[in-house]
């Protein structure tokens, strides 16, 4: 299955009896799907057995609003790279992003305690990833 995340979605290939063989290994073309056999259609639902069932429950809603558009895993997989790939700059983007949420933290109109305790949780947890930590006394107060 990492196949299909990795190079491309999987092609179902007959060989093409049609054209004459010349090296000795026959010229393989697509199958029509209605030629497929049952481990045929297993193998081309691969690909959407990586990208929804796999990939698409590891991923927070704001992750997948951004790679939804992609229509293959290996697109999917392509996109997330990028979108995790962590130079310099994007890591300091971050990281100004982490501290302007962590700064205007508020707890929201009808918002339970414990469902703003997770929120700013959250908030802290990803300053610590980034690199950037307040004492305790400043995460008390907050």
């Amino acid at each position: 299955m990492w196949y299909v995340i990795i190079d491309e979605s999987m092609k179902i290939l007959k060989a093409n009896i049609t054209i004459d063989i010349s090296n000795g290994e026959p010229q393989m073309v697509e199958k029509h799907r209605s030629e497929w056999t049952i481990e045929n259609k297993k193998k081309a639902n691969f690909d959407n057995v990586a990208r929804k069932d796999i990939l698409y429950k590891i991923l927070d809603k704001s992750m997948l609003s951004k790679i939804k558009t992609c229509i293959t895993a290996k697109e999917f997989w392509e996109k997330l790279t990028q979108l995790c790939e962590d130079n310099d700059q994007t890591k300091e983007n971050k990281l100004i992003v982490a501290i302007q949420k962590f700064d205007n933290v508020k707890m929201k109109p009808g918002e339970i305690m414990s469902e703003f305790d997770e929120r700013f949780s959250n908030i802290v947890c990803e300053l610590t990833t980034l690199g950037k930590s307040y004492s305790n006394h400043k995460i008390a107060l907050k």
